[in-house]
């Protein structure tokens, strides 16, 4: 029998797993790069705001490194230099969830073992993931194509053909690890972290030299996509670079499959007794998740170190440019011009904290599909106490990575640190709803609860982050709770917005642990 055997029949089975989840992640990232070019028009209309721009890029290093170096000025440039870098990395992440998803979540669950029960050859199930991740990425890159065509056929074409090349980079990354490790948990936190390097990679590279060329660039496929060069003389031989990592990996990925059992991994998780006591739940949803809780809050702190020096040159980056500056105002507040653009920036890590508390809530699901709940709730821990202790990481992890980034504005930007405690933390109401929207959907619908909390964390996203640079109407705005809060720093704190918000996650976490107790568990 053929090892690829079956292998139809199992991607045809994860195309329709990943119907609800994978097409919202494509439509976010095309909707963010097709928006763009309409907003940049209004805001770098003239060639005098084009000129102002390309000065402030190469006087400040901090803004290339955060969206890296604008090699055109016409708007299909201007679109890939704004929104490649975090176009390449929503590629990236979409591309890795798949293939750990199909790969081996499939096999922790011990799906794969039952399949393969059956007619399927060996690697079947890793030649489906990551097919299905090529169809993700392959839809991504004609939307992304037919979209900017207007603005120049070549150009938008590399773009397209750039971001679905990242994307399945890192998708066979994510084959490589799945190797490695036993946990699909594990898999998706070490691919996050070679991501997260290849970011940083070429953020150094793009700090050091205004065009692209520095070494540190060109160690990162998110610098190989900078440096294919859409609408700017594109250089097609940029791809690749992308070909040959993706068949390396490809193949590396399967000889190693080839040379281990089936749920086994070459790194196996060690046997217990695990170091310590674990005297309770909460203890041991510590356990579980410390993990995410400190990587999440490195991050935090390392954003908001770079966000507050980013906002020194706040006024200089935006300079005369009007439509610049009502886009901050819009996210920020009617304040000054630099509360005004940190008060985005504190804005945004509060969406981006929405991540995070649901995929702390949403451990839960995992603990109770995988059978790890069972177990333990046979004993003497009923099922409020199991959940309370993942909502508090879930919840409190929040306040705490919130407040690491008002520790890490403090030193980059060098303001007096209460005031920006208090904008980060008045965020947390809005993270807190979205949290709690997550545990409803557990508590009252466990089939449905991951796709959908998902999507109403990255709605809340979208509505944030493109929402303002759309110059969106208000009520579109107000469908996401971050509408509602104060826009602090500069802003008058807003006590009843907050009070309510607050409330309505208490209600919200109430009612979706009040379903948990009374529904039979899905294990």
């Amino acid at each position: 029998m053929s090892t690829l055997a079956g292998t139809g029949i199992l991607l045809r089975f994860a195309l329709r797993r990943d119907r609800v989840t994978t097409p919202v992640w494509i439509a976010v990232n095309a909707l963010m790069v097709l928006s763009m070019p309409n907003t940049l028009r209004s805001l770098y209309g003239t060639d005098a705001e084009r000129t102002d721009l390309v000065r402030q890029l190469q006087t400040n290093a901090s803004y290339r490194a955060l969206i890296g170096p604008l090699h055109d000025t016409s708007l299909g440039g201007l679109t890939a230099w704004r929104v490649g870098v975090y176009a390449g990395l929503l590629a990236a992440v979409t591309g890795l969830l798949v293939v750990v998803r199909h790969a081996r979540d499939e096999e922790e669950t011990g799906r794969v073992e039952l399949v393969a029960s059956g007619a399927v050859g060996r690697r079947a199930s890793l030649t489906a993931a990551l097919l299905a991740a090529a169809v993700a990425n392959a839809v991504l890159a004609l939307l992304v194509t037919a979209g900017l065509a207007a603005q120049g056929t070549a150009g938008a074409l590399a773009l397209g053909l750039g971001l679905g090349a990242t994307g399945m980079v890192f998708a066979t990354t994510a084959a490589i690890v799945a190797q490695f490790t036993e946990s699909a948990r594990l898999a998706r936190g070490l691919t996050s972290a070679v991501l997260g390097a290849a970011f940083v990679l070429r953020a150094a590279g793009d700090s050091a030299s205004s065009d692209g060329s520095s070494p540190w660039t060109w160690l990162s496929p998110l610098g190989w996509l900078e440096n294919l060069r859409p609408f700017a003389a594109e250089r097609w031989w940029v791809l690749l670079l992308f070909a040959a990592a993706m068949l390396l990996q490809a193949a590396a990925a399967y000889a190693l499959a080839g040379r281990r059992d089936l749920g086994m991994s070459f790194v196996p998780t060690r046997p217990g007794p695990a170091a310590g006591r674990l005297g309770s739940a909460a203890a041991l949803a510590w356990r579980l998740q410390r993990g995410g809780v400190l990587g999440w809050s490195l991050g935090f702190f390392l954003a908001g170190v770079v966000y507050g020096g980013l906002t020194k040159g706040a006024a200089g980056l935006v300079g005369d440019n009007d439509s610049a500056r009502k886009i901050f105002e819009r996210m920020g507040g009617q304040s000054g011009l630099t509360d005004a653009f940190l008060a985005s920036m504190v804005g945004m890590l509060g969406l981006v904290a929405a991540l995070y508390v649901v995929a702390s809530v949403l451990r839960l699901h995992g603990e109770e599909t995988s059978g790890r709940a069972e177990p333990l709730l046979a004993g003497p821990v009923g099922r409020v106490r199991w959940a309370a202790g993942h909502l508090t990481i879930a919840f409190g992890g929040s306040a705490l990575i919130m407040l690491l980034a008002a520790a890490g504005f403090a030193v980059g930007y060098g303001k007096e640190v209460g005031p920006l405690i208090g904008a980060c933390l008045a965020q947390l109401p809005a993270v807190w709803v979205i949290g709690g929207v997550a545990v409803l959907l557990y508590g009252v619908a466990p089939r449905f609860c991951a796709p959908a909390s998902w999507g109403v964390a990255v709605a809340a996203l979208l509505i944030g982050w493109v929402g303002p640079a759309l110059n969106a109407p208000r009520p579109v705005l107000d469908l996401s709770p971050f509408g509602h809060l104060p826009k602090l720093p500069g802003g008058g704190m807003e006590w009843g917005p907050v009070a309510t918000l607050t409330g309505l996650a208490v209600v919200l976490a109430g009612a979706g642990l009040t379903g948990l107790r009374r529904r039979d568990l899905t294990g």
